[in-house]
């Protein structure tokens, strides 16, 4: 379905414009991902998660890995939350966790691939956030 000159005039969105499809496929993605791997944080399905935590991270918060990965999961359910509600705001949340999670995948000094696949995601929550400020106008 094609967009009318008066409907993009108007600032309308119109489902079938490939951009309102890129905007939806990435809103779905970065509030299922999230919330999916944040509630793994407890459960330990996917992953044992505190493999992949810097032993910087626990000196500079004196708790146990497992505690430092529950806190990581409420943060994680949190941002996908918010990139269900408000995609603009979330998908920077989203955004800047990645780059911790780079940063601490750095840090721990492997795990390099997984450095590099997040940094394509974080990538991705940026455009979900230029996609959601279109939307918004």
């Amino acid at each position: 379905m094609k967009s009318t000159a008066a409907e993009r005039a108007n600032g309308r969105t119109v489902v079938g414009e490939p951009r309102h499809q890129a905007f939806l496929l990435l809103r779905t993605v970065f509030t299922v991902a999230p919330v999916v791997f944040g509630l793994d944080k407890f459960a330990n399905i996917l992953a044992d998660w505190t493999i992949y935590l810097a032993p910087v991270a626990t000196s500079v918060v004196p708790l146990p890995a497992q505690t430092i990965m529950y806190a990581v999961g409420v943060v994680e359910i949190i941002a996908g939350v918010l990139v269900a509600v408000r995609p603009r705001f979330g998908s920077l949340l989203v955004a800047a966790w990645l780059l911790g999670i780079i940063i601490n995948l750095l840090l721990l000094g492997s795990f390099f691939d997984i450095a590099l696949r997040d940094f394509g995601l974080l990538v991705g929550a940026l455009a979900l956030n230029r996609l959601a400020t279109a939307e918004a106008h």
